[in-house]
């Protein structure tokens, strides 16, 4: 276990991660802001903008609270205005799944992603956690630069899918190696 822990800590170093700071709420970085209060979220913006997603289509704003209620959520703003969201779906003892994570397209290419995800992996919270997961269809390099790679052992990973957030039906497919 004392590997696994050092070798996150090389990783959060390597990504210049300062943490929330004697349990703060807030972290500044220039003009940006970055909090874990769950009452600055504007949920209306996220809702709209993970309904628009590949991820999450057509997600309902009911589905975007109760989300938010149940994860350790950052947002990020620029004078008082939200434009950056993250979530970590935590048991807050073995493991946690880094969801969500979007930042709106003039701020993208600033590392606002990337600082999210660090602030996450370091809050105290979370400290000492075993595994950390996440899945992303076009931001590998984002993740990467945080230490993630791809799994060591896929074939010991399984999912169940029943239906995507706006209700319509998504059949459960096996592997294509799987079907007959």
């Amino acid at each position: 276990m004392s590997g696994e822990g050092e070798a996150r800590g090389a990783d959060d170093r390597a990504c210049g991660v300062s943490g929330p700071g004697g349990g703060s709420d807030e972290i500044r970085r220039g003009p940006f802001v970055l909090s874990t209060d769950r009452e600055r979220l504007d949920v209306a913006l996220i809702h709209r903008f993970l309904s628009a997603t590949y991820w999450a289509p057509n997600v309902t704003e009911d589905v975007v609270r109760r989300s938010i209620a149940g994860s350790l959520c950052v947002g990020v703003y620029e004078d008082g205005r939200q434009i950056a969201f993250a979530r970590a779906v935590t048991d807050h003892a073995t493991f946690a799944w880094i969801a969500d994570v979007f930042v709106l397209e003039p701020w993208r290419g600033r590392g606002v992603a990337r600082w999210m995800v660090e602030a996450l992996r370091a809050h105290p919270s979370l400290a000492g956690l075993r595994r950390w997961l996440l899945a992303t269809r076009d931001a590998h390099h984002v993740y990467e630069g945080c230490g993630f790679r791809p799994l060591a052992r896929p074939e010991r990973f399984m999912e169940i899918v029943t239906f995507d957030q706006g209700g319509v039906g998504v059949e459960n497919v096996p592997p294509p190696t799987e079907r007959r």
